[in-house]
């Protein structure tokens, strides 16, 4: 069966991946990027299967245009894709308006506008896939990604909300959770918070150094994370969350261990709390 996707950022990082993977094996790609002009060997490429256009998720009216365009080349939308993001590292004592309200606009709330770009086209085409592309930092919270970690925790519960919302028009959402991947991530997708303070060396600049040290020696393959996803978007029950790598499983198995752990000793004082009880 062949789909038809549209893309977000698709410039770099798993993004092209999986829009040059869904291309190769015949399916029709609307890839969007803020710069078009980063797509045109896809289009060069795939010149009857792939459409490109600008996609600024943070632009009043691109999703739209972008939805437009794939109704109009290809008759609708059976698989989107919310890939466009980028990450920031610092103390939450550290961060600025002006430095961590972009990260929500782009993270957050241009995920919310492109999807309800998006949704009637897929209630049309009767079923579909929404992929979000979240984190392991959507998984459990790290010092020095904190305000990266608030927007994947953001995106996790809207999208458990959302397939709930639309699981009965046959669409199903599919929370990606990569862990560290040989992309562009740590590099051109990372900002960084102006101020450093010492006394957060140890914490917070833990991260700083990390993306020091490892960009471009992630452990993980893109083009492998990408065959697990296109599987699960194959897949007849796709998976609600879908954590990529070693690193994304040991943050969720330590997390909810401890996250029992708490609950088991706290429960039968917590338990007591409604009116009448003792």
């Amino acid at each position: 069966m062949s789909y038809r996707w549209l893309i977000t950022g698709c410039s770099g990082g798993l993004g092209r991946v999986l829009a040059e993977a869904a291309l190769s094996r015949g399916d029709q790609v609307v890839a969007t990027a803020r710069d078009p002009r980063s797509l045109e060997d896809l289009l060069a490429r795939h010149p009857e299967t792939c459409r490109v256009t600008a996609l600024d998720v943070t632009k009043a009216g691109d999703a739209a245009a972008a939805a437009a365009l794939a109704e109009r080349e290809f008759g609708g939308v059976d698989v989107l894709v919310n890939n466009a993001g980028y990450g920031m590292l610092g103390a939450i004592e550290e961060g600025t308006p002006d430095e961590y309200r972009p990260l929500f606009e782009t993270n957050v709330f241009g995920v919310i506008e492109t999807t309800r770009a998006v949704l009637p086209l897929l209630r049309k085409a009767g079923g579909g896939r929404i992929v979000m592309m979240s984190s392991g930092a959507g998984i459990a919270g790290i010092a020095g990604d904190g305000y990266y970690n608030a927007t994947k925790f953001a995106l996790e519960g809207l999208s458990e909300a959302l397939a709930q919302e639309v699981a009965p028009f046959g669409i199903a959402t599919i929370i990606v959770e990569p862990g560290p991947f040989r992309t562009e991530f740590l590099g051109r997708s990372m900002r960084v918070a102006a101020a450093e303070m010492p006394e957060y060396a140890e914490t917070a600049g833990a991260r700083r150094r990390y993306r020091a040290d490892n960009d471009g020696l992630q452990a993980g393959d893109p083009r492998k994370a990408v065959d697990v996803i296109l599987r699960a978007v194959d897949a007849e029950r796709p998976p609600l969350h879908l954590p990529l790598g070693e690193r994304a499983y040991a943050l969720a198995r330590t997390k909810f261990a401890a996250f029992l752990e708490s609950m088991d000793e706290w429960e039968p004082l917590a338990l007591k709390t409604a009116f009448g009880d003792a």
